[in-house]
């Protein structure tokens, strides 16, 4: 079963604000997560892989204050993983055969696509559909103008109007979030 990213955040936050619950429902949700990364990456070592869900399951736990609410969860979990695995690797004092750096770096790379796309599907999602719409079609999928209001059945303009707007409205949160 797939647990979504707003039902992990859902029980992040609930134990955050002290519902013991929802905090024991995250930890038992994360172990599979956790095995599957670590399989993912150390094929073969499963009392490694073990070792290190209980690890990043207590990391989880302790650091807990510092997971930001406004930010995906799953793209925290999944640093505080990685940087499980390091340290894991350094005690292990493994070293990896440079025909392995460029697979690892594209799984990395993967789990870093992963958090930006789950940014970019939650600003798109507080804006109205037709604002992010056009902003998904013409500045992700790489849609032009013409071919966005073609889809559409829109005007050219009114797609430049949605986009100008859009993308107004998304500058605003995140600059307001930062002040």
């Amino acid at each position: 079963m797939q647990i979504s990213e707003v039902q992990l955040k859902s029980w992040m936050t609930g134990g955050l604000d002290g519902d013991a619950a929802a905090h024991a429902a995250l930890l038992r949700a994360l172990v599979p997560l956790l095995r599957a990364f670590y399989r993912r990456r150390l094929r073969g070592a499963e009392d490694d892989i073990e070792d290190l869900v209980q690890e990043t399951l207590i990391s989880v736990h302790t650091r807990r204050e510092s997971y930001d609410r406004d930010r995906p969860f799953t793209a925290w979990l999944y640093a505080i993983a990685r940087y499980r695995m390091i340290d894991h690797l350094r005690r292990q004092k493994v070293s990896v055969p440079i025909e392995d750096v460029e697979a690892i770096l594209v799984t990395e790379g993967f789990a870093e696509a992963l958090g930006a796309r789950l940014d970019v599907d939650s600003l798109l999602s507080t804006l109205p559909a037709k604002q992010a719409k056009a902003i998904r079609a013409t500045h992700i999928d790489g849609l032009s103008v013409a071919e966005t209001a073609a889809r559409d059945q829109i005007g050219g303009s009114d797609v430049k109007v949605s986009v100008h707007r859009g993308l107004k409205a998304l500058a605003s949160r995140i600059i307001g979030d930062r002040l």
